[in-house]
């Protein structure tokens, strides 16, 4: 007797075309949000406020409850969250533009504050969350939790939002804030995933000081040859521009190899188990410094737009899926027999994250400015208070790090693991909503002298010619506006001035060996046909 496969094919072809066609309605409905998002945040520009992520995670929030209302209360998701589709495909473009377009200058000028801050300081915190859940939670029951639980959750809240600080911080009104609290949360964010990834890691039932030193060898590992692997990246991107001149054919073909470049050490960090986050940033300063200089003008342009681009649509997808996450009613109704402990777990946690920042944030800005001798350079206790307020906004690096540790395939499985996730959604939430609004705010009322400044600069920011900053000065004349930095004599002098005078040893090294090798400032691309651009290549070559 023979089986007819017709009917069962033509079932199956009908469920494919149904499941393929859900799909592409929720994509368009996505793709029209984040239009929505992009129009009505610019009609919010100049609300002192509002900021692109608290608007998108509005409208999340919109969304979610509509898709709720209109399912029966099923689901509020047009898309399904994954951590891999965060760290592999949205995260990238948003780290690497944050490094590729960082004025340089500030950033080195603060370098050991911002590795103080980032480093130093994200350990503290990371310590003092994972003690105080540890003693607290255990007496709260909460759920069955494990000693890796505790520390995971110390990482996860070590994480700040990089991302939402950029938009609530403004880089010319406050040059020096922007740069230490922005470069502090992306060594910061690097650090709280290499501490998440070194406990995931290890065999924590018994913890000695054998394996405590082990986890600190393991972090200083992942971290330098994190930082290793994307300078490497870097310059060989800026070498292979350097020799097979690209631009004399296509300037695409540029544009191509440092997006690809640039994703190629991420997923290189990732396959060695190493901290993409960092990777990519310093792959995006290397690019900057050396590659960015090699491509011909036109695609100096078009990188710098395109780069900017894919980090800002990034962005805006991260919030918006936040704010329709935080309505999922499958994470919700494990814990709505106890809502009482679960916003005494999110009330918990938002403590021991204000707790965890003031406790480094103000120790190491004296110690930052007791090795400091400038009075100009030093951090004022006004500018403390915006930068520990500033670095309080959690985002999606710990909502992605908490559903890597808390939940199996997106749903979570045990009571414990539910009030985790629901309790990280709401301290996400709040502080980027409370924290954040107050944010711009606060900047305001501490350092009103700051939003003095003449609009000349920013109003210039957009052009082409104000991106031609080089590593350490902002442009071609920043030897004219810092003046020469002497030549250290003495290990006092190398002791009172570390950053001028790494700065020094630095330039003399990158002139006389970097640039002739890699290109950079002062190197320009072949040009068929230009007796300029050849006369310079044939210097640079000779």
């Amino acid at each position: 007797m023979g089986f007819d496969l017709g009917p069962l094919l033509l079932r199956l072809k009908t469920l494919y075309t149904t499941s393929d066609h859900a799909s592409v309605v929720s994509i368009n409905l996505f793709v029209a949000l984040l239009c929505a998002c992009i129009v009505i945040g610019h009609l919010l520009e100049e609300n002192r406020w509002m900021n692109e992520s608290i608007t998108a995670l509005a409208i999340g929030i919109c969304t979610g409850v509509v898709i709720l209302l209109t399912t029966g209360g099923k689901s509020s998701h047009i898309l399904v969250f994954s951590e891999d589709l965060f760290f592999i495909y949205l995260l990238p473009p948003i780290i690497f533009n944050a490094g590729f377009q960082v004025k340089k200058k500030q950033f080195f000028r603060n370098f050991m504050t911002i590795m103080l801050f980032g480093a130093v300081g994200t350990l503290i915190s990371f310590a003092i969350i994972s003690f105080g859940a540890t003693e607290i939670f255990k007496k709260m029951d909460v759920g069955l939790l494990d000693i890796g639980d505790y520390l995971a959750i110390g990482a996860i809240f070590s994480a700040t939002d990089s991302v939402c600080t950029l938009q609530v911080l403004n880089q010319d009104e406050t040059p020096l804030l922007y740069s230490l609290v922005f470069g502090e949360g992306v060594v910061n964010d690097a650090t709280s995933v290499v501490l998440f990834n070194a406990v995931q890691n290890f065999d924590l039932s018994h913890i000695n000081s054998h394996t405590a030193l082990q986890l600190l060898g393991n972090f200083l590992y992942l971290f330098f040859t994190s930082t290793l692997l994307g300078l490497v990246a870097g310059l060989l991107s800026a070498y292979i521009i350097k020799k097979l001149y690209f631009g004399r054919h296509s300037t695409d073909r540029e544009v191509a190899i440092m997006i690809l470049m640039a994703y190629f050490s991420y997923m290189l960090a990732e396959l060695f188990y190493l901290s993409a986050i960092l990777t990519v940033f310093f792959c995006g300063i290397v690019m900057s410094h050396y590659t960015w200089h090699n491509v011909t003008e036109s695609s100096r342009v078009t990188t710098k737009h395109t780069f900017a681009t894919m980090s800002f649509i990034a962005e805006l997808f991260i919030f918006l899926y936040v704010g329709m996450d935080a309505l999922d009613i499958e994470k919700w109704r494990f814990v709505k027999s106890s809502p009482g402990k679960s916003c005494a777990v999110s009330a918990i946690l938002l403590a021991l994250l204000l707790i965890g920042r003031a406790a480094f944030v103000f120790p190491l800005s004296f110690l930052s400015n007791l090795m400091k001798k400038n009075p100009t350079e030093k951090i004022r206790f006004r500018q403390q208070i915006i930068i520990w307020w500033a670095g309080l906004m959690r985002g999606a690096v710990s909502m992605a790090l908490a559903y890597n540790q808390f939940t199996r395939s997106g749903h979570t499985q045990l009571r414990g693991n539910a009030i985790m996730i629901t309790s990280t959604i709401t301290v996400v939430l709040f502080s980027t909503v409370v924290f954040g609004l107050m944010t711009k705010p606060l900047i305001r009322i501490l350092l009103p002298s700051s939003l003095k400044r003449t609009s000349s600069i920013s109003s210039d920011n957009g052009s082409p010619k104000s991106f031609l900053y080089p590593l350490l000065g902002n442009g071609q004349g920043s030897e004219v506006e810092t003046g020469d930095i002497p030549r250290p004599t003495s290990l006092r002098m190398l002791l009172q001035t570390p950053t001028h005078t790494v700065h020094h040893y630095w330039r003399r090294f990158d002139d006389a060996f970097m640039r002739p090798m890699f290109g950079g400032r002062g190197f320009a691309p072949f040009v068929p046909g230009s007796p300029t651009e050849q006369s310079v290549h044939n210097a640079w070559e000779s």
